[in-house]
C-alpha cells in the first residue's frame, strides 16, 4: 500500500528545493544530498499551503525557486539576481501567485499522488539499474581488452627473454671458441717464431 506523501523543503546552492515524498530518506535521495540535511537542520517538513500544493501536484519531482525568495516553486526556476546580493529573484514573466489557503487534499488524491511517486521511483530505480548494467558491461569489456593486451605483452616478453637467453648462450659459446682459438694461435705463433729465430741463427 502506498505511503502518505509529505512535503519537505531545503536550500541547496542557488535554490530552495521542495518535494512531495513518502519519507525524509526519499526526499534526500531525490535531492542528491550526500548527508542527512534534516539532522543538520538544513531541511524540514513544511506545511506551507503554497509549497504543499505545488509539491503534491507533482509528487516525486524536485521543485525549485531562487534561494531566499518567496516565489512559487516550479520544475525550472530562474537564478537569483546577484546584483542586489541575491535577495531578489530575477524578474519572471510569470505573475506572482496569490497566497492560497491550505489545500484540501482528499485521501484519494493523496493515495494517487503516493502511488504516482512509487511508480516514478520504480522507473528511476529501473533506469539506474539499466545504467549500472551498461557501465558494468563496458567495464567488463575494458577488463577483457586489458587482459588480452596484457597477455599479448606477457607472451612477447617471455619470447624476448627466451631469445635473449639463446643469444647469450651462443655468445658465451662463441666467446669460448674465440678464447680457444686465441690460445691455439698464441701457442702456434710462439712455435713458429722460435723456428724462425733458429733459422736466422
Amino acid at each position: 500500500m502506498a505511503r502518505k506523501l509529505k512535503t519537505y523543503q531545503t536550500s541547496l546552492g542557488f535554490y530552495d528545493l521542495a518535494i512531495a515524498a513518502p519519507s525524509m530518506k526519499a526526499a534526500l535521495e531525490a535531492w542528491g544530498a550526500g548527508s542527512n540535511l534534516f539532522h543538520q537542520g538544513f531541511a524540514k517538513k513544511t506545511d506551507d499551503p503554497d509549497v504543499v500544493a505545488a509539491a503534491m501536484a507533482k509528487p516525486g519531482v524536485v521543485l525549485k525557486r531562487p534561494a531566499g525568495s518567496s516565489g512559487p516553486f516550479a520544475e525550472h526556476a530562474d537564478l537569483p539576481d546577484l546584483e542586489d546580493g541575491g535577495t531578489k529573484p530575477k524578474k519572471s514573466r510569470r505573475p506572482e501567485p496569490r497566497r492560497r489557503t491550505a489545500p484540501n487534499i482528499s485521501v484519494e488524491d493523496s493515495r494517487k499522488a503516493a502511488a504516482q511517486f512509487e511508480r516514478d521511483q520504480k522507473r528511476r530505480d529501473a533506469e539506474r539499474r539499466r545504467e549500472d548494467a551498461t557501465r558494468d558491461k563496458e567495464r567488463a569489456k575494458r577488463e577483457r581488452l586489458v587482459a588480452k593486451a596484457q597477455a599479448a605483452l606477457d607472451a612477447a616478453q617471455r619470447e624476448h627473454e627466451e631469445r635473449s637467453e639463446a643469444l647469450d648462450a651462443e655468445r658465451r659459446n662463441l666467446e669460448k671458441r674465440v678464447g680457444g682459438e686465441d690460445a691455439r694461435w698464441e701457442g702456434e705463433r710462439k712455435k713458429l717464431k722460435d723456428a724462425l729465430r733458429r733459422a736466422r741463427e
